[in-house]
């Protein structure tokens, strides 16, 4: 008795084509990818909104300010012009406040949820990832700076020029606080973002980057020992704010202890802490 066996035919599989178009893993689209995730994160758009809030706040009080008391206490001689542009100091240092929370989040975030395993996982190199972070982070807190110091302007002009007080945009010193507000904010920005790359968790990035900016400072300020007063130049906060400074405020005093940084200077230290963390 013959049995035959019947064979069904082998299906073969069909060869993986590759994909059309070029998907390598370049700079530019992690970047890409870092914007997509930035911007649809909740904590990103109302940081940033506090952000310009607060500086076209700020702007907006000062002017009520110097209306309501006439001259600001500021009506002598070469004291005048400063008056105007002294605002967007006062709220330049306001609003570093949120950008802080912004660069922490941005990436401290990512290790409070997990994400960061799926960022390292399409990234493999850890370094790319960190930059292309900062990359985003850079533009949109400089973007949203410059915004904010458009608007603020326009807010101030029409209280300010009657009474000769306004920043006049054709001074260096003028243009060198308004750009250096975005500068300094970005700035802050980052040293944020990489305190909390360093230490990867929210609460302690905060009250790190915040006791640099506020508590430290204050608190050498107020001891009267000649170390922490050498120190306190090349403290984040004093010396990037120092780009903030109009000349005439800026005033060195005789008694004064320490380095003197110009206003540049200062903002150098400030970019060299973030490397530093």
């Amino acid at each position: 008795m013959s049995t035959s066996v019947v064979t069904a035919p082998t299906a073969t599989s069909p060869r993986a084509t590759p994909p059309a178009g070029d998907v390598r893993l370049t700079f530019p689209r992690i970047v890409k990818s870092e914007w997509i995730k930035l911007r649809t994160l909740r904590s990103t758009v109302w940081t940033l909104a506090a952000t310009v809030i607060v500086m076209v706040g700020v702007v907006a009080l000062f002017c009520l300010m110097i209306t309501a008391g006439g001259n600001g206490g500021g009506g002598h001689g070469s004291g005048e012009r400063p008056n105007g542009i002294i605002a967007f100091s006062i709220a330049a240092t306001l609003a570093s406040l949120a950008v802080a929370v912004l660069g922490v989040l941005v990436i401290s975030g990512e290790y409070s949820t997990g994400m960061i395993r799926s960022t390292l996982a399409a990234v493999p190199r850890r370094l790319p990832a960190l930059w292309a972070k900062g990359v985003v982070l850079a533009a949109s807190i400089f973007l949203v700076s410059t915004v904010a110091v458009g608007i603020s302007l326009g807010v101030m002009a029409p209280w300010l020029s009657g009474k000769g007080l306004a920043p006049d945009l054709g001074d260096s010193e003028t243009v060198r606080i308004l750009v250096g507000t975005a500068l300094y904010l970005t700035a802050i920005a980052l040293l944020a973002f990489a305190i909390g790359a360093l230490l990867r968790h929210s609460a302690g990035a905060l009250a790190t980057v915040l006791g640099l900016l506020t508590v430290i400072p204050t608190t050498f300020a107020m001891i009267p020992w000649r170390p922490l007063q050498l120190i306190s130049p090349f403290l984040p906060g004093n010396a990037g704010s120092m780009i903030l400074v109009p000349a005439q405020t800026g005033t060195v005093s005789p008694d004064a202890v320490g380095a003197v940084l110009g206003p540049w200077q200062g903002f150098g230290v400030l970019l060299g802490w973030s490397p530093s963390c």
